[in-house]
């Protein structure tokens, strides 16, 4: 009952300001595209990360005349493929998790998406052409705009029923652990895993189970996830439910690990700050990920990679409100790994002193 209140209340406070037009049929878009200040941003569900910085920049871009058009299912591993290749939006897919209001059809006539928004690392992956991203040519004509900060953190909790303070025991004892690994931490809940030697196999020859999915919330013991704070925002809304629902025990995980992990492209040591979850209450040593960029194409104009480059940083203060925890640093907002800056956006934060 408590989850279903607070699903209920949380959407009625996050549509307040947009339920009236998000529930009437999309209007068409007519022309879009850059020369008629109608650019169209590949984004996410509006509760999504990527939707969310969308609807900042919409937001941030009206002062500028830019009447951005969003695609809210330019999203998944597809997000930087479709930005590099120019492509239109792809044909509407009902979301059940968050359902028709937060996840609408796009305005029906949106052409090609002109820049767009995802995690660093599926850009670098994509430029890259690893990873994920291992069948597909390197995507080198992408462009960062601007490196949102983002802040993700590893979290490993135990239910207080499972007695469970230690993961070494669990294969030690051959205990019939049910755990919860969802797969939001950039793979780090495997690695996690495979330290204590916790395979599938091992798990299940114990009576136990390894889930990853939403129906797997109801009934576990352990679960390792990444969290970007208390939101209901689907990547992290698991912890937004079981932590409000169950007693947890939040575990430390030695530092030989955590070092490991900590060599990842991504992930760099942190803390997990008192308080960032019901039941937190020390810091916890973890690893730590950070990034939501927005991004382009080499093709782009110059003068609208400047334009988006000037109104996010113009109308930062757009980003203080949002339902995730995003913020602007002028140090960091420049770079994205090896990934190049956009001309234009260059020439804006050296005009700003950001870049020396």
């Amino acid at each position: 009952m408590y989850r279903t209140h607070g699903r209920i209340v949380a959407l009625i406070v996050l549509l307040s300001a947009t339920a009236a037009s998000a529930q009437q049929s999309p209007e068409p878009a007519g022309d879009t595209g850059i020369e008629v200040m109608k650019p169209v941003f590949g984004g996410a569900c509006r509760l999504c990360p990527w939707g969310a910085l969308g609807e900042v920049v919409r937001q941030a871009m009206e002062p500028y005349g830019y009447d951005v058009q969003m695609c809210y299912n330019c999203n998944a591993a597809a997000a930087p493929l479709i930005v590099a290749d120019a492509r239109v939006p792809p044909p509407y897919r009902p979301d059940p998790v968050v359902g028709e209001v937060l996840h609408p059809p796009n305005a029906p006539g949106l052409g090609p998406v002109d820049f767009g928004a995802t995690a660093v690392q599926f850009m670098v992956g994509a430029y890259r052409g690893s990873g994920t991203y291992a069948d597909e040519p390197p995507k080198t004509n992408l462009r960062l705009i601007a490196n949102i900060q983002s802040p993700n953190y590893l979290v490993v909790a135990a239910t207080e029923e499972s007695g469970i303070t230690d993961l070494s025991r669990i294969r030690e004892q051959r205990w019939p652990v049910k755990i919860l690994a969802r797969g939001g931490g950039g793979g780090l809940e495997s690695q996690v895993l495979e330290y204590f030697g916790l395979t599938r196999e091992v798990v299940e020859a114990a009576g136990g189970s390894l889930g990853t999915s939403r129906a797997d919330w109801e009934d576990f013991d352990l679960i390792i996830h990444s969290n970007g704070g208390l939101t209901t925002a689907p990547e992290f809304d698991v912890w937004t439910d079981v932590s409000m629902t169950q007693e947890l025990t939040y575990l430390d995980l030695p530092e030989d690990l955590l070092a490991s992990l900590a060599e990842s492209d991504w992930h760099q040591p942190g803390l997990i700050p008192v308080g960032l979850l019901p039941g937190i209450d020390r810091p916890i040593p973890t690893v730590v990920r950070t990034g939501t960029v927005v991004y382009t194409r080499d093709d782009v104009p110059d003068q609208f990679a400047y334009d988006v480059a000037k109104a996010m940083d113009e109308q930062q203060h757009l980003l203080q409100w949002s339902q995730l925890f995003f913020s602007y640093n002028l140090h960091t907002v420049w770079k994205a790994y090896e990934v190049p800056l956009h001309p234009g956006a260059e020439r804006y934060y050296r005009e700003r002193g950001y870049i020396q």
